[in-house]
């Protein structure tokens, strides 16, 4: 049986940064003629980022990645390099098939010796979730073509190609493909590296052909991309796997069935000969679970799109609660302590263990930590509004006001020196309107903006294995805003463990209101929460972005009218 080497790198590379990925290419490039790889595969659109959205309506953008390119296409040597682009076409389709006025393609380049050799355009395009693929690409034709390289039938896809049962891949298959080589930028949501692992290993078996599959890897907006590019034989066994979340460039000698094809377009040699000696690899193991996972994602996620938009350092503010003093661990394992600043910010209604709490959850991250009491700034509100509040009780807006000087006081420091505030709130809270705009929600970046509330708890349980750096005292107190005397969460919220899961129902899986009663919930409490849900859109709508880790996000992923009198139940 014969042998192709493939070599893989899963890069972070950065929307726009068309020089800065260029540069990420070509080291890759130099790494694979050294290795003497057969071919490099390397991700999705890596030449511009993924995703660059409405970039891609600017002609200088696509004539620039364009440009790279061809750059690259003229320091290509014996390697086949297969590299993600924007290419421009006259002969689009519309995912129905029908003829269209969109001139734009998804495509793989194969670059050899000096030039582009071919290009693939993706056929299947993504308007799910995240995804608005069509809103931009014209659907590629799906006639199977393939590459010959040293004699190997290639075939070349682009990662929703491969998610269908009888996509491309398997037509290059039936075509007489001997590997499949599919690049990617598939956003992170747990679980999700397994999933798509058993579905490659279905589409290697059905097909009898290696599979191999390169992701890219790091934080962009919102989204994650976990890598755990995989290398799979015909017979679905796993040759490698790269690790999660980290940039990796991996070689290996995959062995290639004998199969004719009628159908290469053009055929390659690398003009290499004779046995060439080869490590084995190992495959890396995925994280034990899905806690290990999701901090993973979220650190990566905080710490890309604070380095990625020049900040040199965050601003959390610490109540002594935890939500607080999980997003003030994670921005510590992002950035490094150096890099984190907590402030406290104690009101009249703030406990003395509140303060001490904070103050001891910093010491643990050894970040800096100081006390600006806010409750000064609260009495001269409370002064000034007087006249207009006179006679009414105290209630949500005087609540709110400490929120926002809070907030304000945030914003401050941040103004100052230059750090970027990080919101602390969770998706439960983000959920049911459980947070005050301008105040608590001021932030360029929530990191906890999917996560659910008992999921925070499970987070910092985990955090704490190996040492515990979020104090026992924050985990174990009842949750509590503290803005009035002897608040608790649980005077205006059900128990998070019945919120979540009614969220997860409602949010993450669209299930009506009668569907999640079915499930045991109390009718009254899902419609109240459901209600809470739909009457908060417009802060949501207002919020600052966070690392998506879950199937539906607040954000891109799910897009609700504001104005909106639609009611279930």
């Amino acid at each position: 049986m014969q042998n192709l080497r493939v070599a893989g790198a899963q890069l972070d590379v950065v929307v726009g940064d068309l020089i800065g990925n260029e540069q990420k290419i070509l080291s890759a490039m130099t790494w694979a003629e050294e290795m003497v790889a057969d071919v490099l595969v390397l991700p999705e659109l890596a030449i511009t980022g993924y995703p660059p959205e409405d970039l891609l309506l600017r002609n200088g953008f696509i004539d620039a990645n364009l440009e790279v390119l061809q750059r690259l296409a003229t320091t290509a040597r014996s390697v086949v390099t297969v590299v993600g682009f924007v290419d421009r076409t006259s002969t689009g389709r519309s995912p129905s098939g029908d003829a269209m006025g969109r001139t734009l393609a998804n495509g793989a380049a194969l670059l050899h010796d000096g030039a582009v050799r071919g290009v693939y355009h993706k056929v299947l395009l993504p308007d799910y979730g995240v995804f608005d693929e069509t809103r931009y690409f014209a659907r590629g034709g799906d006639d199977a073509a393939l590459w010959g390289v040293d004699g190997v039938a290639v075939g070349v896809s682009v990662c929703e190609d491969i998610w269908v049962e009888d996509g491309p891949p398997s037509q290059q298959a039936a075509s007489g493909a001997q590997i499949l080589l599919n690049i990617n930028a598939s956003p992170f949501h747990y679980g999700k590296a397994t999933q798509r692992e058993e579905m490659l290993r279905r589409r290697a078996l059905e097909a009898a052909t290696p599979v191999v599959y390169v992701n890219q890897v790091g934080g962009q907006d919102e989204l994650v991309f976990d890598g755990a590019s995989v290398v799979l034989a015909a017979d679905g066994g796993l040759l490698y796997r790269a690790p999660q979340f980290v940039e990796q460039r991996f070689v290996l000698d995959v062995p290639v069935p004998e199969r004719k094809s009628d159908r290469v377009v053009d055929s390659i040699s690398s003009g290499r000969a004779g046995p060439r000696a080869l490590d084995p690899v190992e495959p890396v193991p995925l994280l034990k679970s899905p806690e290990a996972e999701v901090y993973r994602a979220l650190v990566v996620g905080l710490r890309d799109y604070v380095r990625k938009n020049g900040f040199e350092h965050v601003v959390v503010g610490l109540s002594g609660g935890i939500d607080s003093a999980l997003t003030a661990a994670i921005a510590t394992d992002a950035l490094g302590s150096d890099h984190v600043w907590g402030i406290s910010m104690p009101s009249r209604f703030s406990s003395e263990g509140s303060v001490a709490d904070a103050r001891d959850l910093a010491e643990r991250l050894e970040i800096r930590f100081d006390v600006v009491p806010m409750d000064g700034v609260f009495a001269a509100y409370l002064e000034t509004l007087d006249p207009v509040f006179a006679g009414e009780p105290f209630g949500v807006a005087e609540e709110n006001l400490q929120a926002r000087i809070r907030g304000a006081i945030l914003m401050a420091v941040s103004n100052k020196f230059g750090g970027m505030v990080v919101a602390t709130g969770n998706k439960s809270e983000m959920a049911v309107g459980y947070a005050t705009l301008y105040g608590d929600m001021a932030g360029g970046y929530a990191v906890l903006k999917d996560v659910l509330k008992t999921l925070v708890y499970r987070l910092s349980e985990w955090r704490n294995l190996e040492r515990e750096v979020i104090p026992r005292s924050i985990i174990d107190k009842p949750p509590s805003a503290e803005l009035r005397p002897d608040q608790l969460d649980s005077d205006s919220l059900p128990d998070y463990e019945t919120l979540d899961g009614i969220l997860a129902g409602y949010v993450e899986e669209d299930l009506s209101v009668a569907s999640i009663v079915a499930r045991g919930y109390s009718k009254e409490v899902v419609t109240r929460v459901t209600r809470m849900v739909d009457r908060n859109e417009y802060k949501r709508r207002q919020a600052a972005p966070g690392v998506k880790i879950t199937t539906k996000a607040f954000g891109k992923d799910r897009r609700l009218p504001i104005t909106n009198r639609y009611t279930d139940g």
